[in-house]
């Protein structure tokens, strides 16, 4: 869609529309002039043969040139969405022992481990990745980077451990946003947490606190609720049930503007990273097309010109 980063220069138009309006007028009054003679055949003997209808053509298209430079004084520019050099994603994923049940096969971590590196080759290059794991506490495993390799070879190297801090995943996610260099650009990086859990809380911060802070730094929080209700898990040999706190994360999504996905396999893991993938760092900017709008009004300059030498002699 076309659109004018400077609209009030539009008003050039309006003498552009004055000209071929006082044209329309000239000629319906030399029609009615002409039409005053009674005898026709006198006044074609009196008058030489006219160009007739192509004596138009050239008078518009300079009308037209007038037109097209008038609206390029206005800037015209397109839309266009472009990666954002320093957008940066941090992907959190919980390591507790619940990512070992298996209501999800292979189990939750083995399936969280492949959507999670579908998800990486499906990111635009330009963007940083970063990997958060947590379990009673929350780790950086690769600072936000654009070196895939590394981020898939954290991901393939999780280990699970006891306990689930969520609100500690969010903070820490937070404080790497805040590594990436400035490259000198104004502000905190354009970022997003993806946090995917299976499990309440257990651990660290609340994410009631999590939240407030993220909002705060105008960073979304999008959660993954990973796995079914009916998940169980053998810890120290008693089989313990984990259900996932759907809610919580679901609460966290929504105060910092993020989304809230439920998967209950990897098929619906994977479509959640792809609907992602496709949102996440871009913005619209508009691309200038003042050239191809002045080029324009140049060939029909020239073709006025060109007609105006051919048929009268002389330039319009």
């Amino acid at each position: 869609m076309i659109r004018f980063l400077q609209p009030w220069w539009l008003l050039a138009v309006l003498p552009v529309l004055l000209v071929a309006g006082a044209y329309v007028w000239r000629q319906f009054r030399k029609r009615q002039y002409a039409m005053k003679f009674t005898n026709v055949d006198l006044l074609r003997t009196l008058a030489p043969k006219g160009l007739g209808w192509r004596k138009h053509i050239a008078a518009s298209a300079f009308l037209l040139s007038l037109l097209i430079l008038a609206l390029a004084l206005a800037r015209p520019s397109v839309d266009r969405d472009e990666p954002l050099e320093r957008a940066t994603v941090m992907l959190a994923i919980d390591v507790s022992l619940s990512m070992e049940a298996d209501d999800v096969a292979p189990n939750r971590i083995e399936a969280a481990q492949e959507a999670a590196k579908a998800f990486v080759q499906e990111l635009p290059p330009t963007y940083n990745l970063g990997l958060v794991s947590f379990a009673k506490a929350a780790n950086v495993l690769v600072s936000p980077t654009k070196d895939r390799a590394a981020v898939i070879a954290g991901i393939d190297g999780l280990t699970l451990a006891e306990a689930t801090a969520t609100g500690e995943a969010v903070f820490t996610s937070l404080d790497a946003i805040r590594s990436v260099p400035s490259d000198g650009a104004d502000g905190a990086p354009p970022a997003r947490i993806v946090l995917l859990s299976d499990g309440y809380r257990t651990s660290g911060r609340s994410i009631e606190d999590a939240a407030t802070a993220a909002e705060s730094a105008n960073v979304p929080v999008s959660t993954i609720a990973f796995g079914t209700d009916t998940g169980v898990v053998d810890i120290r040999g008693a089989l313990q049930r984990v259900p996932v706190d759907r809610l919580s994360l679901q609460q966290l999504a929504e105060k910092t503007k993020g989304y809230f996905y439920e998967a209950a396999s990897v098929s619906e893991l994977k479509q959640v990273y792809e609907d992602m993938g496709s949102s996440i760092g871009h913005r619209t900017e508009p691309r200038e097309i003042t050239q191809w709008y002045a080029g324009t009004a140049l060939l029909f300059g020239i073709a006025a010109a060109a007609l105006s030498l051919l048929w009268t002699s002389r330039l319009p």
